[in-house]
C-alpha cells in the first residue's frame, strides 16, 4: 500500500472523538500512517476489504499497523508493529477489480496489547499512548531548526508541493509538525515506525533532526551535480557553436581550420619519410581519402592509423656500419668465448662490406643446443657492427598473419611482426633476429614458415610487402639471423635460403673459460657482490661442470654459479666481511648433493653392456646399451622407448649374430630356448634412429660370448645385414659427449673420418678414434679377451 502525496487533504477536527479499546487492525505495506496526517491507502486482500466494508458502516475508526515482512499475507500479531495510530476513515472508493482506495486520518498514538479477534480479519484490543511534551526553549529550538530544514528540503524536491511550507510555518504544536516533516520526508518504513514508536516529542525531534540534515545533504550534493552536468551540456553547446561560426569565418576569410592544418601537416610528413615512389603514391592516395572523411566516421581511425604507420616506418633512415675489423674482432672476443667460425664469418661480412658498399644482408641460421650463446651471439654483432639490435621469438607461432600482417579490412589490423621490429628498430639495416625458427607450427591460419621465405631471401626481400601496408618495403639491408636447435624441422625450402653455422656444445675446458671470463664477473655484479667478497677456486668450477651439470652449454653452469653467489650474498648482508672462497668442499652444503654420477666408471667389465653415442637437439649423449638372456621360446624383447627405427636395428643386429654364431665364438642353438632382453636405461627419454646399430651387436655378442666390453670405448654407427658399419651423423655432438664423459676411444664408420676436421683439434687430441667398416672391427676393438672359435 504505497503511500501518496494529497494536496489539500480534507481534514477533519477528531480531538473530541474517543478511541474504543476493541478496533479493528489493518495491517499496512511499505508505509506508516501518523496522528494528523491524511493518507491515501489502497486495499486489495479480502479480509482487508472486509475490514473496510465494516468500518465504514459503523464508527469509521480503525487501527494502522506496519508489517515487519511485507511478503505475509496474513500477519498475526508478531508480524505487525506493536505501535500505530488509531484513524477514521474519511472517504472511500470502490474499483471494478474488488480493491478499494480509502482516504483515512490519524487520530492518535495506540499500543496494540492483543488480538481479540484474527477472523475474518483482525481486532485489537488497544491504549491510546500519551505524548510527553516540556515546554522549554531547547524544544522551541529544535521545533525551528526541523522547520527551517525541512523548508529547504521542499525547495529541493519537485515532488513537494510549495503549500507544503506555508503548512510546516503555521503549524505551532511541536508533535503535530514532527509527524507532518516525518510523513513526508523520502525514509524508510524502519525509520519512520522509530519515529512513530517516540512518545518524548523533544527526542522525536532531536532524532528528526538528523534524518532531516541527512535528506538535505543529500539532495544539496544531487543538485550540485545536475547543476555541473547543465553547465558541462551548457557549454559545449556553445563551443559547438563557436566553433561552427569560425568554421564560418575561416572559410569566408580563406583561412584553414584545424583540419585543414592537421591534413597539411600529414602531408609534410610523407614527402620528409622519404618513401619509395609506389609507398608515397599509396600513403597520398590514402590522405585525400582522409581529408574527404568526417572524424566521426567508422573508416577515419582506420585510414589515420595506415598514415602514422607510413609515416612512422624508417624508409630512408640507416646507421652506418662499424666497418673496423679490428674493433668488431675485439668486441666479438670480449662477449663470447671461441666460436671461432662464426667470428670468422662476420668479419668476411664486414671486409666485404668495406670494399664494396651495397652488399646484401646475409641471412645467417646459427644451430645448436640450448644455452651455447645463439641469442647472445646476435647481439654482439649488432655491436660489433654499430646496429640497432632487434628480436623477435617465433616459437609457437601458427598464424601467417604474424610475419605479414593482417589485410585493413579486418577490425584491430596491424603489420606482421617484421614490419613492428623495422619500426621499433627505426632504422632499415638493423640486425634482425628470428629466434627459434624450428619451432614454428602451422594450422587452419596458415603456415608462418612459408610466410618467411620471401623474408629471408636476398633475391626477393627487396620488396617485401606487407599485407597490412599493401606497399613493397625494401628488406635487403636487414641482416636476419635464425636460430634453431634442429634443422630438421625446418622446411626444406626455407633451410634452402639460409647460410646454416653449427654452434656445437662445449667441453669441460671451454666451460671453466667461459666460467671465469664471462659468467663468474656476471653473476658477481647481478648479485650485488664485489670481487672482495667471493672468489672460485678452479676445482669448484670444474666440480660444478662435472657433477652438477650435464649439458652442451653453459645456461645451467650459470645458474649454479648464482646459487653458489646468492649464498654469499646473504652471508654479506647478514655482516659477513670475510672473503669467500669457493673450494670443491663447499659445494655439497650451497648445491647440495652430487646430481650426475660417470656411469661410464659405474660400468666396468660387465658383459652385455655397451656404451653407445647418442645424438640429441640439446647435444651429443652418452647411450648405455644393456642385453641379458633367459630361458623362454625365441623373443626379443627391446625395452626403453625406442623408436620403429631402432628396434628394427636390434633386428638387423640379431639376425646378423644367428647367422654368423659360428664365426663370432657363439653356440649355435642359443637361441631355441632362449629369450633376449635388450634394454636402453633412462626409459622416460623416447630413443630413435640407425646410429646405435653398432653399439646393439656389440652388447648381444658381449653378453652371448661372456666378453665384457672395454669401458673407455664408446661407438656409434648404422649396421647392415652382411655387417657393414654405414656413416652416420651429429659425429661433432657425439665426439663432444665422449670427450664430456671422459671417454678416451670412440669407433666411428670409415666414411666419418672426414667430419672430424669439423671439430677443434684440442677436442680431439686426447681421444684415440678407430674406424671401422665391418662389425668384426668394432667387436675385435671393443671386447675384452680374444674370441673363442667354436
Amino acid at each position: 500500500m504505497p503511500e501518496q502525496i494529497v494536496e489539500n487533504p480534507p481534514q477533519i477536527d477528531l480531538s473530541d472523538q474517543e478511541i474504543p479499546e476493541e478496533i479493528p487492525i489493518l495491517p499496512l505495506r511499505d508505509t506508516v500512517v501518523f496522528p494528523n496526517i491524511v493518507t491515501p491507502l489502497i486495499v486489495a486482500r479480502e479480509k482487508s476489504v472486509q475490514l473496510i466494508n465494516d468500518v465504514t458502516s459503523g464508527s469509521r475508526i480503525l487501527g494502522l499497523a506496519s508489517q515487519r515482512d511485507v511478503e505475509i499475507e496474513e500477519p498475526g500479531l508478531d508480524d505487525i508493529y506493536k505501535i500505530g495510530t488509531a484513524a477514521v476513515v474519511l472517504r472511500m472508493l470502490k474499483f471494478p477489480d474488488g480493491s478499494l482506495r480509502v482516504l483515512v486520518q490519524g487520530m492518535e498514538r495506540i499500543r496494540i496489547k492483543s488480538l481479540i479477534q484474527t477472523d475474518p480479519y483482525l481486532v485489537g484490543n488497544v491504549s491510546v499512548i500519551e505524548e510527553t511534551i516540556s515546554n522549554s526553549t531547547q524544544l522551541e529550538a529544535l521545533k525551528r531548526n526541523v522547520s527551517i530544514q525541512f523548508q529547504k528540503i521542499v525547495s529541493l524536491v519537485p515532488q513537494l508541493p510549495d503549500e507544503l511550507q506555508v503548512v510546516v510555518v503555521n503549524t505551532v504544536d511541536p508533535s503535530k509538525l514532527a509527524d507532518l516533516i516525518a510523513s513526508n520526508l523520502n525514509l524508510s518504513v524502519t525509520e519512520k515506525q522509530e519515529i512513530l514508536e517516540e512518545s518524548d516529542v523533544g527526542k522525536r525531534l532531536e532524532h528528526l533532526t538528523v534524518m532531516v540534515n541527512r535528506e538535505l545533504e543529500v539532495l544539496e550534493v544531487g543538485s550540485k551535480i545536475q547543476d555541473k552536468v547543465q553547465t558541462e551540456i551548457g557549454k559545449n553547446q556553445r563551443e559547438y557553436f563557436l566553433r561552427e561560426q569560425l568554421r564560418a569565418i575561416q572559410k569566408e576569410l580563406g583561412v584553414g581550420d584545424e583540419r585543414s592544418m592537421e591534413i597539411e601537416e600529414l602531408r609534410q610528413k610523407i614527402v620528409q619519410a622519404k618513401m619509395s615512389e609506389t609507398a608515397e603514391h599509396e600513403a597520398m592516395r590514402e590522405l585525400d581519402r582522409l581529408a574527404k572523411m568526417q572524424p566521426g566516421a567508422a573508416e577515419y581511425t582506420v585510414s589515420r592509423t595506415y598514415l602514422d604507420w607510413m609515416i612512422a616506418l624508417p624508409w630512408s633512415k640507416s646507421t652506418v656500419d662499424s666497418l673496423d675489423l679490428e674493433k668488431a674482432r675485439d668486441i666479438l672476443d670480449e662477449d663470447h668465448y671461441d666460436l671461432e667460425k662464426v667470428k670468422s664469418r662476420i668479419l668476411e661480412y664486414l671486409a666485404v662490406r668495406r670494399l664494396k658498399s651495397d652488399t646484401k644482408g646475409p641471412i645467417l641460421c646459427f644451430v645448436g643446443p640450448p644455452g651455447v650463446g645463439k641469442t647472445s651471439l646476435g647481439q654482439s654483432i649488432a655491436r660489433s657492427m654499430g646496429r640497432k639490435f632487434v628480436r623477435i621469438s617465433l616459437g609457437g607461432v601458427h598464424d601467417e598473419a604474424e610475419i605479414r600482417g593482417h589485410r585493413r579490412t579486418y577490425i584491430g589490423a596491424l603489420p606482421g611482426r617484421i614490419i613492428q621490429g623495422l619500426k621499433t628498430a627505426g632504422t632499415h639495416n638493423p640486425i634482425f633476429m628470428l629466434d627459434e625458427v624450428d619451432k614454428i607450427g602451422r594450422d587452419f591460419r596458415g603456415d608462418p614458415s612459408s610466410a618467411l621465405l620471401e623474408v629471408l631471401d636476398p633475391q626477393q626481400n627487396f620488396s617485401f610487402s606487407d599485407h597490412y601496408l599493401d606497399v613493397p618495403f625494401d628488406l635487403s639491408r636487414v641482416m636476419f639471423i635464425t636460430t634453431a636447435n634442429v634443422l630438421h624441422t625446418i622446411p626444406s625450402a626455407l633451410q634452402d635460403r639460409l647460410e646454416v653455422i653449427e654452434l656445437p656444445g662445449y667441453i669441460a675446458e671451454e666451460k671453466l673459460q667461459i666460467a671465469f671470463k664471462y659468467l663468474i664477473p656476471r653473476q658477481i655484479r647481478e648479485n650485488g657482490l664485489k670481487r672482495k667478497n667471493i672468489s672460485f677456486t678452479k676445482g669448484a668450477v670444474r666440480k660444478i661442470i662435472q657433477d652438477y651439470t650435464r649439458e652442451a652449454g653453459v645456461r645451467n653452469l650459470e645458474r649454479e654459479i648464482a646459487t653458489v653467489c646468492r649464498k654469499v650474498a646473504r652471508a654479506v648482508a647478514e655482516g659477513q666481511e670475510e672473503k669467500r672462497s669457493i673450494k670443491p668442499e663447499d659445494l655439497r652444503e650451497m648445491l647440495g648433493p652430487v646430481k650426475f654420477y660417470s656411469e661410464v666408471a659405474e660400468r666396468k667389465g660387465e658383459p652385455g653392456v655397451a656404451t653407445g653415442l647418442a645424438w640429441t637437439s640439446t647435444g651429443g649423449d652418452i647411450l648405455f646399451i644393456e642385453a641379458t638372456q633367459m630361458a623362454g621360446s625365441k623373443g626379443l624383447i627391446l625395452t626403453g622407448q625406442l623408436g620403429d627405427v631402432m628396434k628394427e636395428s636390434a633386428h638387423a643386429a640379431l639376425s646378423y649374430i644367428r647367422a654368423h654364431a659360428k664365426e663370432l665364438g657363439i653356440n649355435e642353438k642359443f637361441f631355441e630356448n632362449k629369450d633376449i632382453h635388450v634394454h636402453i636405461p633412462a626409459g622416460a627419454i623416447p630413443k630413435d634412429g640407425p646410429s646405435a646399430g653398432v653399439t646393439l651387436a656389440t652388447s648381444l655378442v658381449s653378453m652371448l660370448t661372456k666378453r665384457p666390453v672395454r669401458h673407455d670405448v664408446a661407438m656409434t654407427g648404422e649396421i647392415t645385414l652382411r655387417g657393414k658399419v654405414l656413416p652416420v651423423g651429429g659425429i661433432k655432438e657425439k665426439v663432444l659427449a665422449a670427450r664430456r664423459a671422459g671417454i678416451k676411444n670412440v669407433i666411428l664408420p670409415a666414411k666419418n673420418k672426414e667430419d672430424l676436421e669439423e671439430i677443434p683439434e684440442n677436442t680431439t687430441k686426447d681421444i684415440h678414434f678407430f674406424f671401422v667398416e665391418r662389425l668384426d672391427d668394432v667387436l675385435d676393438t671393443a671386447l675384452k679377451n680374444k674370441r673363442k672359435r667354436k
